[in-house]
């Protein structure tokens, strides 16, 4: 645990370190980030911000994890690495489209992200199964249990869901960063109690990045993560949760994501049965609450806030187990 904690501290002195050069640069070579319209009108303030934040994240993430994990010994943490090579490619041709040019400009569809998140999340299924024969489920009190084949769509599910959910968390400043933070953290804990101390590090390490990226990202953001930032953090922790076995506590670890989630499918369903109306003030839910004249800081504490406590909760139920 001490050298994945260094290493996650490391991590963040990098990430910190790098960051202000990547802001800068970014200010002077692309044009910022356009605010569609489904946002509220608050957001229009924040139009021009610099997107390609997950760079702050992922070099950092690279670098230290090449250094700080013995990655020959122990080649599984090339797939969640290529995870995140794979789904920030996809991101950053997002945020491409998202940049002003003369006017809001829409990114990939959601229909082709998902098509080539469902690939790249089969790929990863397959990896899992049949390359380092990961099909468990640990059952809090209960015990593990073999799934077989049927842990391939599990996996799938798994990866989709949760990068889908946690590119729609990220809406404000800090709040996609501190949950996943949280999240990542909560996994790390895990995997050093189960003698995975590989994955703990990479875990830390990449909360070391994440902290590193919030001292930018925080209210009022210099800098946001985009897709390309959003797309890899939820693709990588998602596997991690595979690795681990403990894929069954994400909803409750991960209740931010899945509340985020819920409401856009909830007010997009209630959208369509009530022919136009609308259950929440707006969608996701961090803009309903939003329109409900909280301030912004004050929606991303409390959701960092409950993000903690269910990690907490998380943790306490991986370690009912029994071996």
């Amino acid at each position: 645990m001490i050298s994945a904690l260094f290493a996650g501290g490391i991590t963040f002195l990098i990430a910190a370190g790098i960051g202000w050069p990547i802001v800068s640069y970014l200010k002077t070579q692309t044009p910022g980030k356009a605010i569609s319209t489904d946002q509220p009108t608050a957001h229009k303030d924040k139009e021009g911000t610099p997107t390609f934040g997950g760079f702050i994240i992922w070099l950092p993430t690279f670098v230290v994890t090449a250094i700080a994990v013995d990655w020959i010994t122990h080649r599984s943490i090339l797939l969640p690495l290529g995870m995140i090579g794979a789904t920030g490619a996809v991101g950053f041709l997002d945020d491409l489209g998202t940049l002003q040019r003369g006017g809001f400009t829409k990114g990939l569809s959601w229909r082709l992200k998902l098509s080539v998140l469902t690939v790249f999340s089969l790929i990863a299924a397959f990896i899992l199964y049949y390359q380092l024969d990961v099909q468990s489920l640990n059952v809090p009190w209960l015990g593990q249990y073999e799934l077989g084949p049927v842990y391939i769509v599990i996996a799938v599910i798994t990866i989709v869901a949760t990068t889908s959910a946690v590119a729609v968390t990220d809406g404000l400043d800090s709040l996609a960063g501190g949950t996943t933070l949280l999240a990542f953290v909560a996994y790390g804990v895990i995997a050093f109690i189960q003698g995975q101390e590989f994955v703990a590090t990479f875990a830390f390490i990449i909360a070391g990045a994440n902290l590193g990226f919030l001292w930018y990202n925080a209210y009022p953001a210099k800098i946001f993560m985009g897709e390309t930032g959003a797309l890899a953090l939820g693709a990588s922790l998602a596997v991690i949760t595979l690795m681990t076995g403990h894929w069954l506590l994400l909803p409750l670890i991960g209740i931010v994501f899945v509340s985020e989630a819920l409401s856009n499918l909830v007010q997009i369903g209630y959208y369509k049965l009530t022919k136009g109306k609308r259950l929440l003030k707006r969608a996701p839910l961090h803009h309903h609450f939003e329109e409900l004249g909280w301030k912004e800081s004050g929606i991303v504490t409390r959701f960092w806030v409950i993000g903690f406590a269910a990690a907490m909760v998380g943790i306490a139920l991986a370690m009912a187990v029994p071996e």
